[in-house]
């Protein structure tokens, strides 16, 4: 029977280890401290500035949230950012995403200074990456990779197949796994023969936006499948075929009317892997466990 690889667990296991090192900068120095920037009013991204805002309460990290209005030009959000940027209690600033249209996303994101990038996304911190040098990494591969060391999976030597190659999840995520000495290949939209690509690895991982692309034919059986997909399904012949009629699912739909899946098929998942992550509870909470290790690493580096 399939392992179940639970985030909250792991999450829970980086949070306490986090918490005295946050302990000992507060009585030594001062807390660590985070800005969190929430443009606008997308339900989606409140909840997760919500759930980051409590974790830094619990950790006893500092945290600060700025509401700019919707309709903020991308000339007054660089101006915070730099205020930001010169403040020296700070030493995360996270600009939620996405941000409204007028605003120039990439000039926003130049606009951190690499040492406050806590999301790993600057340019400085992605070539970091790239050459295996210490910067902050983005969240969610670096608690993908928290996950498999910690759930004792073994990467060195093993073959990798990652599906998506975005700039959050995708490219870092390859990276990080070939830092570990696994054979990795990217997949994406263009890729020919994907069933043939997936069905080779041994860690296979998804990351495409496309609810329960990745199917059994993708699967190839005693693999280890990572899903880092959150996709909400509203189409009550599509939840009865992905979940084999389920009435349980089914009931789900009606009374809230969707219901969640990743990008891999979750029955196939968990028939034919040797381990799996869950959606949801799988990779999502380990996403805030990595932002704030890295704010705390961050502060650590900047009080020394």
């Amino acid at each position: 029977m399939a392992r179940v690889l639970e985030g909250k667990r792991i999450n829970e296991q980086i949070l306490a280890e986090l918490k005295p090192r946050v302990e000992h900068l507060a009585k030594t120095r001062r807390p660590p401290g985070i800005a969190v920037v929430l443009v606008g009013h997308d339900p989606g991204s409140e909840i997760y500035v919500r759930n980051k805002v409590k974790t830094c309460a619990d950790l006893g990290i500092h945290s600060e949230k700025l509401t700019p209005p919707e309709d903020i030009t991308t000339g007054e959000l660089l101006a915070i950012i730099d205020d930001l940027n010169n403040r020296p209690d700070l030493d995360g600033i996270l600009v939620q995403m996405p941000l409204p249209k007028q605003v120039d996303s990439r000039q926003v994101l130049l606009a951190i200074h690499p040492s406050k990038d806590v999301d790993g996304f600057h340019p400085f911190n992605v070539g970091q990456l790239v050459l295996n040098a210490p910067a902050p990494r983005a969240c969610t591969p670096a608690g993908i990779m928290e996950m498999l060391r910690r759930s004792e999976i073994p990467v060195q030597g093993k073959k990798a197949v990652m599906v998506g190659r975005s700039d959050i999840v995708g490219k870092p995520m390859a990276f990080l796994l070939l830092h570990a000495h696994a054979t990795v290949t990217i997949c994406h939209s263009k890729t020919s023969n994907l069933s043939e690509e997936c069905r080779r690895a041994d860690i296979l991982l998804a990351a495409m936006g496309k609810a329960a692309l990745l199917t059994a034919e993708h699967i190839r059986p005693g693999a280890v499948v990572v899903d880092v997909g959150m996709n909400r399904v509203t189409d009550r012949d599509e939840v009865a075929r992905i979940w084999r009629n389920d009435p349980a699912k089914l009931a789900v739909l009606e009374q809230k009317g969707s219901v969640l899946v990743g990008d891999v098929n979750p029955l196939d998942m968990a028939e034919l892997s040797s381990a799996y992550t869950p959606v949801p509870g799988g990779v999502g909470p380990l996403t805030i466990a990595m932002l704030m290790a890295n704010t705390v690493a961050s502060a650590e580096a900047r009080l020394k």
